[in-house]
């Protein structure tokens, strides 16, 4: 579960390497999981790149530690909290995502993120 002053890691090449929530976006929502949309400040970042340090961005959710629970029974956790950052129109601003992703972006219509992960896990 993602809230407030989160601190999360950026999983793209957009140059940006930490990020901080400010806010969830939906409809008064105080925790976010995997699929949903932030927006938050960029907290460090790579120089001469596209995002730059105290950026405020929107990204999307793809890893958290707190576990998934899926209808099947079975429990998904990663090993850390990471988010992917992404334009007004939801497609990703990075051309790369790394580590893996959970199924359930492409269930919330992420599916270039999907396609651009290297793993998915089922």
């Amino acid at each position: 579960m993602i809230q407030a002053q989160t601190y999360l890691n950026v999983a793209d090449n957009t140059g940006a390497k930490t990020l901080m929530c400010i806010h969830i976006l939906g409809s008064n929502t105080r925790f976010a999981s995997v699929g949903d949309i932030i927006i938050g400040v960029v907290k460090d970042a790579i120089s001469n790149m596209s995002v730059k340090k105290s950026d405020v961005v929107r990204a999307v959710i793809v890893r958290t530690v707190r576990a998934i629970n899926r209808e099947s029974g079975m429990f998904i956790r990663f090993d850390d909290n990471a988010v992917a950052i992404i334009n007004a129109d939801g497609s990703p601003k990075g051309t790369r995502i790394f580590g893996p992703v959970a199924r359930e972006l492409r269930e919330r219509n992420f599916l270039k993120i999907v396609s651009l992960a290297p793993e998915v896990l089922f």
